[in-house]
This record gives C-alpha cells, structure tokens and sequence, in this order.
C-alpha cells in the first residue's frame, strides 16, 4: 500500500471527517455507548478516535504496518488487525456497525460485502434503529472510482 510507506506524511495530512458527518450517526443511533464497530481501512484513526470516544468498542482493520502502528498510538483502545478487508479474520455476528469511510473505493466488494453482512448481527441489522447502511464519500477521493462505487449502492444506504 503506496500510504503505509509515507505514514507520517499520511497522517499529518490526512483532513479529519465534517462533524456534520458525527452528527448525523448520532441522531441516527449509530454512535452509541457499548455498540461494536468494525472499522475497515482505518488508516492512522482519524475516524477510529471519533468512534471511540463515542463509546464504541473498535475493531480496526488496516494493511499497512506503519499506518497500523500510528493508529494504535493514536487510539490505543481499538483492537487492530493487521489486514485487508478481503484477508482479515471477522467472526460471524460480531458486529452491530460497519465503518468504511473513505477506503471503500479499494475493496473487492463482490468479497467483502457479503462478509460483512455475515459478521454484523441479524438482531442489530433488524430491529437497531440507525442500522442501515451509511455512506460518506468525499470529492477529493478517487474521482470517478467513487461515483462507481456509489452508484452500486444496494437500496437502503444513506449517505
């Protein structure tokens, strides 16, 4: 991953997500104390930090070493796996949320969202309120690959 070989540029440039963005997961219940998130390409933690101080507990997945290692610097309460979202272990019901921010760009989704459906909980996707699906894409990340990726979104993502 051409981030994890400048990690520190990464980081110290990386713009941090709009609070109109937190926001909005608050009033949909998605931030809550005590709910489990899975993070998937979580970079250095700029939305890993947010989450937890909302009282999530945050498993994070990240491929890059270095990135991994200032993550856990930044945010030392989220359990990381070094990983891609293809690769990494994610056990069955685990889950009541699923964050990919501004990575989803890069996953094989054919693979990964069937999985994810697998690891986030029957319960939670049913009857949470705020379980749907959201979706924040940014204009500087992409370009066209993102309006792809959007545009594939099933029936119920909000974004």
């Amino acid at each position: 991953m051409h981030f994890d070989k400048r990690a520190e540029v990464y980081e110290r440039f990386r713009p941090p997500y709009p609070d109109a963005l937190w926001r909005r997961l608050g009033e949909l219940g998605v931030l809550r104390d005590g709910v489990r998130v899975l993070e998937l390409g979580a970079g250095t933690g700029e939305a890993t930090g947010r989450l937890v101080e909302s009282g999530a507990t945050v498993t994070a997945v990240e491929p890059g070493k270095a990135l991994a290692e200032r993550l856990h610097r930044r945010v030392p309460e989220a359990r990381i796996l070094i990983a891609t979202a293809e690769d990494a272990v994610v056990p069955d019901s685990a889950f009541d949320v699923v964050v990919v921010a501004t990575a989803v760009h890069w996953l094989d989704l054919d693979f990964v969202v069937p999985r994810l459906h697998r690891a986030t909980s029957s319960v939670t996707r049913t009857s949470t309120p705020g379980s749907e699906s959201a979706s924040q894409t940014s204009s500087r990340s992409a370009g066209g690959r993102n309006v792809r990726v959007v545009s594939r979104r099933p029936s119920g993502f909000i974004g």
